[in-house]
């Protein structure tokens, strides 16, 4: 947790204790674990909304890809069916 060791997490929780005492360690307990919580809650909303734009931006793309890439498709047909007249002149 946090890049420490349980003795390390321990010799903090002496030292709150000492400083604090043993009566407002619940509450200082509670305030960690919510603010914890929080800062959780709120890195997990920004990875959803950075995902949200990925997936919205990809998804523009693709569209914007078949936009562009639909007026040659349409071009095709016409074009294959003028060049088969030439296309029997070689055989």
């Amino acid at each position: 947790m946090f890049g420490m060791s349980g003795g390390e997490i321990v010799i903090i929780l002496l030292i709150v204790l000492v400083f604090f005492g043993s009566k407002s360690m619940p509450k200082i307990a509670r305030t960690l674990g919510r603010g914890m919580r929080q800062i959780k809650d709120a890195t997990q909303d920004i990875q959803r909304d950075i995902q949200d734009s990925v997936v919205d931006t990809e998804s523009g793309i693709g569209n914007t890809v078949k936009d562009i890439k639909k007026p040659f498709e349409d071009m095709e047909k016409p074009i294959s069916d003028i060049s088969k007249p030439f296309k029997n002149i070689d055989q």
